[in-house]
């Protein structure tokens, strides 16, 4: 019979590890867990779910970290999660058809929640995390699978709310930079290290990063169009909105199936008519076009992707441009179906046009 184990690192993740191998232990054969310094009682929690606990110096190098992880397993194929992770599906028939099938490397979808700016938010995006266990990492961080193997959506899907009001930025950083110190063309690091900024707000810095990822990368790679999207967000954060307009229209174009480029084109827009009114105000017709753009896409697998930008953030926010230009009947319509999918800014709207 063919065997999966989970293969995890952790360190001092007594708050949520418990939850990772409660969602995890029914589906695996085996659990190893490789801990890299933990002060609290990390390994106990994990001794108590029968897990296999290994120590492991730290060496600033997330591949040594999960390269030792992967050598501890008896298992043919490994399933990577972090403690900060839990499995939200009934994913086992998906994950046994998986491994009885022609070696290949499974890519799970993740839901990340973190704070958006009404309220929380939720992204999804897809990373390789089930393969065969002989292989192996490289790179120091943000570590990549050294194979050729083809890599296939499999039926497991994850949330993951570790970076939810919290940030690992004091860690990451410097890592980053000590990557980019030696390969400064990098675009996947710059991207990576943008990020981070991101998460302190230092949108300048994040912008910076983002614009040579944007220079740098390869528009082929799948993590290129997230550049474009995260380099509109920056340069709206730091105000370098006429720096951009070439490479939202652009984009446009180019990735015509993916609802986050054209969310952040409407926002963008009116952002860029609120700060320069006279000049681009002939760009106000584009913000509508936008998010009927994001509407028609829907919401699909087929990008890493922010929840509801082909669905109920698009109609908010299209609600919201209907509102503001007096097309009140089309606002109130687009609010009460965002409304129908939850959305709290929505019902708030709703409440206020009708009393």
């Amino acid at each position: 019979m063919t065997t999966v184990a989970l293969v995890m690192i952790a360190k001092n993740e007594a708050a949520v590890i418990g939850r990772c191998l409660e969602s995890v232990k029914p589906l695996v054969d085996e659990m190893v867990v490789v801990d890299t310094g933990s002060s609290d009682n990390t390994k106990e929690i994990a001794l108590s779910y029968g897990a296999l606990v290994y120590d492991f110096q730290w060496t600033d190098n997330f591949s040594d970290a999960r390269n030792f992880a992967l050598s501890k397993t008896t298992c043919q194929w490994a399933l990577v999660l972090d403690a900060d992770d839990y499995i939200t599906n009934d994913c086992g028939p998906a994950l046994r058809q998986f491994i009885e099938g022609v070696p290949a490397i499974g890519r799970v979808k993740i839901i990340d929640k973190f704070k958006g700016k009404d309220g929380d938010s939720y992204a999804q995006s897809f990373v390789s995390r089930l393969y065969p266990s002989h292989l192996r990492y490289s790179g120091v961080i943000h570590e990549q699978l050294n194979s050729d193997l083809p890599r296939i959506i499999v039926g497991i899907e994850y949330n993951h709310d570790g970076y939810y009001q919290n940030t690992r930025s004091q860690r990451n950083i410097p890592l980053l930079q000590k990557v980019l110190a030696t390969d400064p063309s990098n675009a996947y690091y710059h991207y990576q290290i943008a990020k981070e900024y991101r998460g302190l707000e230092d949108h300048a810095a994040a912008y910076n990063h983002l614009e040579q990822a944007y220079r740098h990368g390869d528009p082929r790679a799948g993590f290129y169009p997230n550049i474009v999207v995260d380099l509109v967000y920056a340069a709206m954060g730091c105000e370098k909105l006429k720096e951009v307009l070439e490479v939202v229209q652009l984009a446009r174009s180019k990735w015509q199936d993916y609802s986050d480029i054209h969310f952040v084109s409407g926002l963008y827009y009116l952002e860029l008519i609120m700060k320069h009114t006279a000049k681009y105000m002939n760009l106000l017709p584009e913000i509508e076009r936008c998010y009927l753009t994001c509407l028609e896409i829907g919401e699909n697998n087929q990008y890493d992707s922010v929840l509801g930008t082909g669905s109920y953030l698009a109609y908010h926010n299209l609600g919201v441009f209907y509102e503001v230009t007096g097309a009140l009947e089309n606002a109130k319509s687009c609010y009460e179906k965002a409304s129908k999918e939850e959305y709290e800014p929505s019902k708030v709207r709703l409440r206020a046009m009708t009393h």
